[in-house]
């Protein structure tokens, strides 16, 4: 079922247990993660980012309705978020599309205009119902996670919060874009000093490089939204490319692709369980689901 944003992090940062989400490029990376969610019980929402709308030519729309459509139709509770948002067109695609929430990025500003450029932001969103994500500095891809110059200041964060009035806040505390390898080492007493200072929800990007028992313990000092995207294409391009090496002469993608789609499915479906708080998965209604 297609839920909201805003309910499912709710939800996720009162029980401490943590919501991932999960970056998305092809249709198969969609029907991963309603698998996994639907296999264990466990809400997602499903990103799809800036880079990935310029990789379709610029229009959020087709890749947005399959996810909706397939969340819509699913036992398991999925919301729609816009990841990684750069300029104020796509900002405003973002009710339209389906999607419940959005990260609006100015981090690559000076501060005072990635502040003035995220209030307005945030503005327009909430006259729209929707729940605003920025972030404040750079997250490694940018730079680097592992200098201490790229660490958020818990007060600097408390600031940029109260000044644009986001709803949630991607924090740098040691994860980075892109890592294939999951060796990041994480300042969780960083987390616990930005979630004691912090009034709104703290997000973590990056979070493929990090461990799944660090990204527990990162939940239980405050983290609350997971972000995950490079998990999933390792997880695809090892079973292509596996596929292809066992199949020289394959030239039928759907082979390829299923495999791919199994591979994701399988390291979605960790990530959950990993983030899942003890005892059995919650059932029933939820606010901001049908």
């Amino acid at each position: 079922m297609l839920c909201r944003s805003a309910d499912l992090i709710a939800e996720a940062r009162t029980s401490g247990s943590g919501i991932a989400a999960f970056n998305v490029i092809t249709l198969e990376h969609v029907q991963a993660v309603v698998e996994a969610a639907q296999r264990t019980g466990r809400p997602a929402i499903v990103q799809i980012s800036h880079n990935v709308v310029r990789h379709y030519g610029g229009d959020v729309m087709p890749l947005a309705a399959a996810t909706t459509a397939a969340a819509a139709s699913s036992r398991a509770r999925l919301a729609l978020h816009l990841d990684h948002v750069e300029d104020v067109a796509l900002l405003h695609r973002t009710a339209q599309c389906g999607a419940s929430s959005v990260m609006y990025d100015a981090s690559r500003m000076p501060d005072e205009e990635n502040i003035a450029a995220t209030r307005a932001a945030a503005r327009w969103a909430h006259e729209h119902g929707l729940f605003v994500e920025a972030e404040l500095g750079e997250i490694g891809g940018k730079g680097s996670a592992h200098l201490p110059g790229v660490r958020t200041d818990p007060g600097d964060a408390a600031r940029f919060v109260a000044e644009t009035g986001v709803d949630a806040l991607a924090v740098a505390v040691g994860s980075s874009h892109a890592m294939i390898t999951r060796t990041a080492a994480l300042d969780l007493d960083l987390i616990s000093r930005l979630r004691d200072e912090v009034p709104v929800p703290l997000v973590l990007h990056g979070s493929s490089g990090v461990p799944h028992a660090t990204l527990r313990v990162a939940v239980e000092h405050g983290m609350t939204k997971i972000n995950v995207g490079t998990l999933l294409n390792v997880a695809f391009t090892r079973a292509v490319r596996e596929a292809l090496a066992d199949a020289p002469d394959l030239v039928d993608p759907r082979r390829c692709l299923t495999l791919a789609r199994g591979a994701m499915t399988e390291a979605v479906a960790d990530c959950l369980t990993a983030l899942a708080p003890p005892g059995p998965p919650r059932r029933g209604r939820f606010p901001g689901c049908p």
